[in-house]
């Protein structure tokens, strides 16, 4: 087993407001090894891109990483200076952004854009730096790349936006790529295209990825690992196989029970009691214990430790019975 490329202990990011400090995320552990892809899945509201802003310390005020470690490459994210975070980011570390417009400046071309990126962490000429822009936009599917980089965002659709900024992270062959969402603006041609290229830099180059994403399907085609993710926790994480087919949260079998590919066609879907709740009104005890239909007595006053067996972890007092079907 290699040394874990990221290693996350006890991630703590709360919103302040009047009435105090409210966790979005809370205690989240996480390993990523060099080549692996790992899924980090959850509903809205679950603290999973915030998960993702933290790691690379883009969290705005009324947020704060207020505790926990992050190390990348044994180096702690946490205590680096500003100008080693820029050194990082958009070279060793790449995050692709749920909205395009997060990522492109609307008053240069792509080209522009994209030979910056290149030229900001290597010693290259524009020459040289225009054509590696042209390979990347062909990777994600744009045709006629060398036009395309004269263009400015305004002229590209909201799909063509987003290919764009996942050509521009792949553009330096990073350590670590943090895509939130990416491929939600595209269409499944397109999606799968880009999953191809991912999977391919990964396999190639040792690019580690951290797919954060509710699609349990890209999971399922994509990564090697899984970690669930519910009210600013990890609440179940393993193996592709582990978690998909032998869950054993309850959260994570209602997440799997909702899925279109989990029901026969004109069968009703199965969906998940209740709304997860605010950062602000988190119960007692397990934070899921008002939509489980397994909940305890124990559940309403304990939060549950993790358990970890066979590298299949998950945070339940009453866990699914192993191979129990879904």
């Amino acid at each position: 087993m290699t040394l874990p490329l990221l290693e996350v202990r006890g991630l703590k990011t709360v919103f302040h407001d009047l009435a105090g400090a409210w966790p979005a995320v809370d205690g989240v552990d996480l390993l990523v090894h060099p080549g692996e892809i790992l899924g980090l899945v959850g509903e809205s509201g679950s603290g999973k891109s915030v998960t993702g802003f933290s790691l690379v310390q883009l969290i705005d005020p009324p947020g704060e990483v207020v505790s926990g470690d992050v190390l990348f490459k044994g180096e702690d994210l946490r205590s680096a200076s500003e100008e080693r975070l820029r050194s990082l980011r958009g070279d060793r570390i790449a995050m692709i952004f749920q909205d395009p417009l997060m990522t492109l400046n609307p008053v240069l071309s792509i080209g522009e854009q994209m030979c910056e990126a290149i030229q900001e962490h290597r010693n290259c000429s524009r020459q040289d730096a225009l054509k590696e822009a042209s390979r990347a936009l062909s990777r994600v599917g744009i045709s006629s790349p060398e036009a395309r980089l004269k263009q400015f965002p305004h002229e590209f659709s909201g799909g063509m936006r987003q290919r764009v900024a996942i050509a521009t992270a792949l553009l330096n062959e990073p350590d670590l790529i943090i895509a939130d969402e990416p491929t939600t603006a595209l269409d499944v041609t397109i999606q799968s295209q880009i999953l191809f290229e991912v999977q391919k830099l990964s396999r190639e180059t040792g690019t580690a990825v951290i797919w954060i994403t509710h699609d349990l399907a890209v999971v399922a085609e994509l990564a090697d690992r899984v970690a669930v993710m519910y009210a600013g926790r990890i609440v179940e994480t393993g193996t592709v196989d582990d978690v998909l087919d032998r869950p054993r949260h309850p959260y994570t079998v209602g997440l799997l029970g909702s899925s279109a590919a989990s029901a026969s066609p004109g069968e009703r879907l199965k969906q998940i009691n209740g709304a997860a709740p605010s950062i602000s009104a988190r119960p007692s005890g397990c934070p899921f214990r008002p939509r489980c239909e397994r909940a305890l007595a124990v559940c309403e006053q304990i939060d549950p430790s993790p358990q970890i067996l066979d590298g299949h972890g998950y945070r339940c007092h009453n866990p699914v019975p192993e191979g129990s079907a879904l």
